[in-house]
């Protein structure tokens, strides 16, 4: 925490308005019937029959909600500075994601997104995350009906960091420790969400812990925590751990970075326009 001189407002590269915050609650509660439709179903209801179908749908109307509430964002104040800002991080962020794909879930990319939506806010994380993702989605070729829930839940994971609280007056360590902290949980929710957008692919013949359109609520849930242990606890946990490592390595310089990029930006600065002299 600061002391003796008064914390200066932290700039954010989008304020959110009214319609901007209505069109991410939008798709939040669209994206939330797309990842958790299989437990709000009851088993007799008409979607469980067309269970493999369900996803696709899904998917198809989430890319327009994301595509309005980034046009929404975009309305509200996403200037040029701000659009090059979100360019650089988001090429930066899906060059990143290659590098340890495959691999244990090494993931670094998602360091840069917990410290970018710290510093630029939950708006422009909202965007970025969701960029971010299309972006290393075509640079690896990982483009099918699972890539919409992707791109909304690295929405969701870097705007859960610019709501993260004292953004004005938290530095130092306890603000490390806070991000590392987060981006180990938020690692884990990403990973367990994801897992909702796959699970219900598999076959039910192929695996006693596959979705199973018959099965009450409760099994299905079951069914669901034996399918995360068994496929992906441990890739989840390594995202969790490069996470919290790059923050406490690397968050005091990259915060120092994007705060000073932010301020140069002067993204909250009023557009004056003066006469030419004569």
């Amino acid at each position: 925490m600061t002391g003796g001189v008064p914390p200066q407002r932290q700039a954010r590269a989008v304020r959110l308005g009214p319609r901007s915050v209505a069109a991410l609650l939008l798709v939040s509660a669209v994206g939330v019937a797309g990842f958790g439709w299989p437990f709000l179903a009851p088993p007799d209801a008409s979607l469980n029959a067309h269970a493999q179908d369900a996803p696709w749908l899904f998917a198809g109307l989430l890319v327009l909600l994301v595509a309005v509430v980034a046009a929404t964002i975009s309305e509200s104040g996403l200037g040029p500075k701000a659009v090059a800002m979100l360019g650089v991080l988001a090429a930066v962020g899906a060059a990143l994601r290659p590098i340890g794909a495959g691999t244990a879930g090494l993931e670094p990319m998602f360091f840069l997104m917990v410290l970018s939506g710290r510093v630029l806010g939950p708006g422009f994380g909202f965007v970025l995350g969701s960029v971010t993702m299309f972006a290393s989605a075509l640079l690896t070729g990982g483009v099918g009906p699972w890539m919409p829930f992707q791109m909304l839940s690295m929405g969701w994971f870097t705007m859960g960091a610019g709501l993260l609280p004292f953004p004005d007056r938290l530095r130092g360590r306890t603000e490390l420790l806070m991000l590392a902290a987060y981006g180990f949980l938020a690692a884990f929710a990403y990973g367990t969400v994801m897992n909702l957008a796959g699970w219900t692919f598999m076959n039910t013949l192929a695996s006693n812990i596959a979705f199973d359109p018959d099965a009450s609520i409760p099994d299905n849930l079951a069914r669901f925590l034996a399918y995360c242990l068994a496929t992906s606890l441990g890739w989840d946990g390594g995202r969790a751990a490069v996470t919290v490592v790059l923050t406490l390595a690397l968050g005091t310089p990259v915060l120092k970075a994007l705060r000073r990029a932010t301020r140069r930006a002067a993204f909250e600065a009023p557009v004056t326009f003066e006469r030419p002299a004569r």
